[in-house]
C-alpha cells in the first residue's frame, strides 16, 4: 500500500463569498465551464500527474459533492489500492472530535489515513481553483532541492500582491520570508495554496501545532511561519500557466468567460491533459431555426430558440424564441422564457426566468452600483419582473416585481 505521494484535497469550504450559489452545496461542487464542477480540475490534475491516491476532506453541505465524486470512476480513481476517499470530520476515542478547525487541523485529523500509505510526500490542494498543473514536475523539483516544503507561486501585479500571501525568496528559490497581505509587498510571488511537504517533517509540525491552544491550526498562519522560524528548507515552485481562485461571484464569472477564449483560459481541447467530469447522459443540443448563437459554449440537452451571445450554457438549459442571453452563465436546467432578457448574470440550477423578465444589465460608464446579478437555484423570476445588476436573488420574484 506504500505510495510515494498522497494528495489531500481541502473541499470543505462554505464558500460564503459565492453566497446564493453555495446555499445547498459546497464550493467545490459548484458547476463551472459548461460541463464541469470546480473540483474536477484538481482531481484531473492528480490523475494526469500520476497521483492515484487522493483524500477529499469534506465538511460544509457535503451530500451533493459526495454523490458527485462517488467511487471516483470518471477520474480513474476507482481503485482498490489507493483511489479517491471522502474524509469528513469524525469522532475519535471517547467521542472526542470536532469540525475541521483550520486547514492544518483538517490534515491532522487524517494522519491515520495518510500513515496507512506510508508516503514520502504529501500534496495539499484546494478545491476552489481552476487551473492545469503537472504536480509531478513540482514533486521532482521538491526532491531535487531536498526541500521540507515546496510552495507553488505565481507572479501577480504589485497591486494584487497586497491582497495575497507573498513569498520572498532568494535567487535559488529558497523562501526566507512570508508576508500575508502586505501593505508594501517586497515581491510579487503569490502563494497559490498548493503545497508539497515531506511527510515525516509535516507530521511532526501538525502534532506540535495541535498542542498549541493559541494556534489557528492553519497552514498560512501557523505551519509555514513556524517552519520558517525553525529554519526549515522552504522553496517556491514557479507556475506559469492559467490559474484562477473562483471564490467570489466576480472571479467565478470572469473564469467562465475566460473559457470562451482558448488563448486566455484553460485549454479544454488538449488531448494530453484532459479534464474529466461526471456528466449526465443528454441528447445533443438543439439550435432552433430563428436562433442566433455567437461565441458561446453549449452542452448536451440545451434547447436554444432565442439569442445567445458570449455565454456559457450547461446541460438541459432552455432559451425560448425571443429570449436574449448575453455575457451570462446558465447552470443546469435553467429556463429563460420568451421575451426575457438576461445580461451579465449567473442563473443557477433549475431557476426559471419568466416571459418578459429582465435580469441584470450591461455595465454603463458609472460602474459604482453595477455587478453580476445572481439568481439562486430553483428560484422563479416572474413575468415582466426585473432583477437589478449585482442583485442576489434567493427567493421567488412576483410577476412585475423587482429584486
Amino acid at each position: 500500500m506504500k505510495k510515494e505521494c498522497v494528495a489531500m484535497l481541502l473541499a470543505g469550504g462554505q464558500g460564503s463569498r459565492l453566497k446564493a450559489l453555495t446555499r445547498h452545496v459546497a464550493k467545490p461542487a459548484v458547476p463551472f465551464g459548461g460541463k464541469y464542477r470546480i473540483i474536477d480540475f484538481p482531481l484531473s490534475n492528480c490523475v494526469n500527474s500520476g497521483i492515484d491516491t487522493v483524500g477529499v476532506l469534506t465538511q460544509y453541505r457535503p451530500l451533493e459533492l459526495n454523490s458527485y465524486i462517488g467511487n471516483g470512476q470518471p477520474w480513474d480513481l476507482d481503485r482498490s489500492d489507493g483511489g479517491v476517499h471522502i474524509l469528513p470530520p469524525y469522532l475519535g476515542e471517547n467521542e472526542q472530535g470536532s469540525w475541521y478547525k483550520g486547514t492544518a487541523n483538517a490534515i491532522f485529523q487524517n494522519i491515520n489515513f495518510i500513515d496507512q500509505y506510508d508516503p514520502d510526500y504529501v500534496l495539499i490542494l484546494s478545491g476552489d481553483h481552476i487551473y492545469k498543473m503537472d504536480y509531478a514536475a513540482m514533486l521532482d523539483q521538491h526532491k531535487k532541492t531536498g526541500a521540507d516544503l515546496t510552495i507553488a507561486v505565481q507572479e501577480v501585479s504589485m497591486e494584487e500582491a497586497t491582497r495575497m500571501g507573498i513569498m520572498n525568496c532568494d535567487e535559488e528559490g529558497r523562501v526566507y520570508e512570508f508576508e500575508e497581505k502586505p501593505a508594501k509587498p517586497k515581491s510579487n510571488l503569490a502563494s497559490m495554496g498548493i503545497y508539497i511537504f515531506t511527510w515525516a517533517k509535516l507530521r511532526k509540525y501538525l502534532i506540535a501545532d495541535e498542542k498549541d491552544p493559541d494556534s489557528s491550526n492553519d497552514f498560512g498562519k501557523n505551519i509555514i511561519p513556524t517552519m520558517l522560524a525553525k529554519k526549515e528548507s522552504l522553496h517556491v515552485y514557479r507556475f506559469q500557466g492559467y490559474w484562477r481562485d473562483v471564490g467570489t461571484i466576480d472571479s467565478l464569472w470572469d473564469a467562465n468567460m475566460d473559457m470562451l477564449s482558448v488563448e486566455d483560459g484553460v485549454h479544454l481541447f488538449d488531448d494530453d491533459w484532459p479534464i474529466y467530469a461526471r456528466t449526465p447522459i443528454q441528447p445533443p443540443h438543439c439550435i432552433g431555426p430563428d436562433a442566433k448563437v455567437s461565441h458561446s459554449l453549449l452542452t448536451g440537452g440545451c434547447q436554444v430558440g432565442g439569442e445567445v451571445e458570449n455565454s456559457v450554457l450547461f446541460h438541459s438549459v432552455t432559451v425560448e424564441p425571443g429570449a436574449s442571453v448575453r455575457f451570462s452563465i446558465l447552470m443546469p436546467g435553467a429556463v429563460v422564457k420568451a421575451g426575457a432578457k438576461v445580461d451579465y448574470s449567473i442563473v443557477a440550477e433549475d431557476a426559471v426566468i419568466e416571459a418578459g423578465a429582465v435580469v441584470g444589465a450591461e455595465p454603463g460608464k458609472d460602474k459604482k452600483d453595477w455587478g453580476i446579478a445572481v439568481v439562486a437555484s430553483n428560484v422563479k423570476v416572474g413575468k415582466n419582473a426585473s432583477v437589478a445588476p449585482a442583485a442576489m436573488v434567493t427567493k421567488n420574484v412576483k410577476e412585475g416585481g423587482k429584486a
